[in-house]
């Protein structure tokens, strides 16, 4: 039996076709979908022709890896696109968008377990206030930042609607529209449940009212250790079971939706410079929720009423992992859109990526 029969080297040092092919596929993965549909077999035939030289090193494939992980990076808009900044851009921002709606799910958690800790007791320490207070106040900036990034990305895809141009934009807004109709009609439901219901503390410590507390602790029951004690998870009701479920789904609807959305619109230069200043805002008041819950992780009353409503648990050190993370990857992705819509310059608009 040959060499090249029994899958080994040729005896020039080739590797057998079949091999050869497979390798190319490997190498083709460390890159972006999109870009191996538009490079892909170009950039196919190239690396067979490199793999048809004795030996290509380690050091080679490395190189191509490290290559393709940057095109992933562009393409998440959280590295420059040379070839297509205005596809950079709108990466950026939908990357910028991802960002902050898993900060705020994550910031939430931790924010509606202080609610039902603050509606039962009055801390002893200040730093508990002054944590909900922070938290609360980045919250409702990040909803009126959500509102007024969504017209004019609602605006242009209404108006390419009206060219004409609507396809694209139907599967993204019928997700947002659905999850977001489900997600409040659910959580409100949901809220009747609220683990806070019966006290009044919350709103005489100038805080926040109830029924916003409840909705936010019905949106964010899902993410809870109780997964992992089936035996307790039985003793909810179904209902409380089932929203628990379908919840997580219906948010992940709105987020996808929202991502395609951004990535598909058109936007004019004035508005991706609208749009990126609002992200940079966004990112500010990030900054400002992971403040306020440092200010609570670190507290006195988070470490002395270890038997409270406002002890710090393993999803709450999660969640604050979770939070920093994402606020990091925003502050890029804004960098990113700021550093595209230059390149993108002031007369054309954003165009949406292949």
């Amino acid at each position: 039996m040959t060499a090249a029969a029994a899958g080994g080297q040729r005896p020039d040092g080739q590797e057998p076709a079949a091999r050869q092919a497979a390798r190319v596929r490997r190498l083709l993965l460390w890159y972006p979908r999109a870009w191996r549909d538009r490079y892909g077999e170009e950039f196919a035939e190239l690396l067979a022709a490199e793999l048809a030289e004795p030996g290509p090193s380690r050091r080679w494939t490395a190189n191509i890896a490290v290559t393709g992980l940057r095109s992933r990076l562009a393409g998440a808009g959280l590295a420059g696109h040379p070839l297509d900044p205005a596809a950079a851009a709108s990466a950026s921002l939908a990357t910028a968008a991802t960002c902050v709606a898993v900060s705020v799910l994550a910031g939430a958690t931790m924010w509606a377990q202080l609610a039902v800790g603050l509606q039962w007791t009055v801390p002893r320490d200040h730093g508990i206030t002054l944590a909900m207070g922070l938290m609360s106040g980045a919250l409702l900036l990040l909803a009126l930042l959500t509102v007024l990034a969504a017209v004019p990305a609602a605006w242009a895809a209404l108006a390419a609607a009206a060219r004409g141009h609507g396809r694209p934009f139907l599967w993204p807004g019928a997700m947002i529209v659905c999850g977001v109709a489900v997600l409040v009609t659910g959580g409100h439901h949901v809220e009747n449940g609220w683990p806070g219901t019966g006290g009044h503390l919350l709103a005489h410590q100038g805080v926040v009212p109830g029924g916003v507390a409840a909705f936010g602790w019905a949106a964010t029951m899902w993410i809870t250790t109780y997964w992992a004690h089936p035996a307790a998870l039985a003793a909810f009701p179904v209902t409380q079971i089932g929203w628990m479920l379908l919840s997580p789904a219906v948010i992940g609807c709105v987020v996808t939706g929202t991502v395609r959305l951004m990535r598909r619109v058109r936007l004019s230069a004035r508005a991706f410079r609208y749009e990126t200043w609002l992200a940079t805002v966004a990112w500010v008041a990030l900054a400002a929720f992971l403040a306020g819950a440092l200010s609570w992780l670190v507290s006195a009353g988070g470490g002395q009423e270890a038997g409270s409503l406002f002890r710090v648990g393993s999803i709450d050190r999660a969640g604050f992992a979770v939070l920093a993370g994402a606020m990091l990857c925003c502050a890029a992705a804004v960098r990113q859109a700021r550093a595209a819509a230059a390149a993108v310059g002031p007369a054309r608009p954003a165009a949406p990526p292949r």
